[in-house]
């Protein structure tokens, strides 16, 4: 009878399961989908990992795609920690990265030790404003976050698109894009560090500061006062209430801290990689992703921090799929299908709480006939 429960019981209570399991099945569907196209799978699974794996090189790169998603992915299980469903990442980190931008043009004479930590700061409170603003809407007058957080997506790409258009902000070319940001302000490794190491020419060290973020947001939510009242808020609002809690505080709060991470992503990306802000044709989606690595890692920092790299070396190597005539499009079904089997392995909680509650019933009316 005990073994019975036992493949029940794992798959209830191991989210490591539940999560390698969603991941196994994605690349099953990703290989249905390539043979439906009469594609090689060995052929295309093997183009995407040699691009991963294949050297030193490679592997620096996908550790840079990776960093701004892990830093989004934080930034939403922060939030997911509160109860709060962070939608509006995208926005604080397009916000983010455009605050970290005007910085680094207008300050462009600063040694790097003081415009780089000014970059970031900025980055940091555009975004925190910006979560703030829909956790004041929602605490203030109820309005659901959801919506307020799609509508300020939205405002915060168009406002991107604005402030690109500044004269002082602006490239002096054709291009549709800002100046480019001060080399004091860049976080790129050495060129003879990259070159020694042979390493991608963006090789930067943002992981570093995405590592930082990852204890450092471990430490807050399972190690203070104020990561207990957001749990607590966000397992029972009411009961946290009941305790003593300022529930509108801690909602406030975590929107805050989300969104000042993912302004800090913004800038992450900005300071190791883009170097400038193009006017947008359609949001980048970073925020979204965000959503995808913080349910991939079941909201943990570290799990977070392992998504981020997982997903960033899908991104990476997908990227050279094209190369052996498979469409690129085939890694956003894979990772689709690892969100979509994430999402319903709550099911499996449900029927193993349910056959829990059946065998104490059981047991009670077993000693009730005796």
């Amino acid at each position: 009878m005990d073994k019975k429960k036992a493949p029940l019981q794992m798959l209830a209570s191991n989210k490591f399961v539940h999560t390698l399991l969603s991941i196994i099945i994605g690349f099953l569907v990703g290989a249905l989908f390539l043979v439906v196209m009469g594609l090689s799978v060995g052929q295309a699974y093997g183009k995407l990992f040699q691009s991963v794996f294949s050297s030193v090189k490679s592997l620096s790169y996908c550790v840079v795609y990776a960093t701004p998603y892990i830093v989004t992915g934080l930034s939403v299980a922060f939030s997911f920690k509160t109860g709060v469903f962070n939608i509006g990442a995208e926005g604080q980190f397009v916000v983010g990265s455009m605050a970290a931008c005007v910085v680094g043009i207008l300050l462009a004479n600063l040694p790097g030790i003081v415009l780089i930590p000014l970059c970031f700061l900025a980055a940091a409170l555009a975004g925190a404003l910006w979560g703030s603003i829909v956790g004041f809407l929602k605490t203030r007058w109820g309005i659901n976050e959801v919506l307020s957080m799609i509508m300020f997506n939205w405002i915060a790409f168009f406002l991107s698109n604005y402030i690109a258009g500044f004269p002082a902000i602006h490239t002096e070319g054709n291009a549709e894009a800002t100046r480019n940001i001060s080399e004091n302000a860049r976080i790129l490794l050495s060129k003879d560090l990259i070159s020694r190491l042979n390493l991608c020419p963006t090789a930067n060290w943002g992981i570093l500061v995405a590592i930082v973020l990852t204890i450092a947001v471990y430490f807050i939510i399972e190690k203070t006062t104020l990561g207990y009242e957001l749990k607590a808020v966000g397992f029972n609002k009411n009961a946290a209430e009941y305790g003593g809690i300022n529930v509108n505080r801690s909602i406030l709060t975590s929107l805050s801290i989300s969104g000042a991470l993912a302004g800090i992503a913004g800038a992450l990306l900005l300071l190791g990689m883009g170097g400038r802000i193009s006017v947008f044709s359609g949001q980048e989606g970073y925020g979204f992703a965000g959503i995808v690595v913080a349910l991939i890692g079941v909201t943990n920092p570290f799990g977070v921090f392992a998504a981020g790299l997982f997903y960033g070396a899908m991104t990476y190597g997908g990227s050279k799929l094209n190369l052996v005539g498979a469409p690129t499009q085939v890694v956003n079904i894979i990772m689709g299908t690892i969100v979509f089997f994430i999402a319903i392995s709550s099911i499996f909680s449900y029927l193993g709480k349910l056959k829990k509650e059946r065998n104490v019933k059981a047991a009670k009316e077993g000693k009730a006939n005796e």
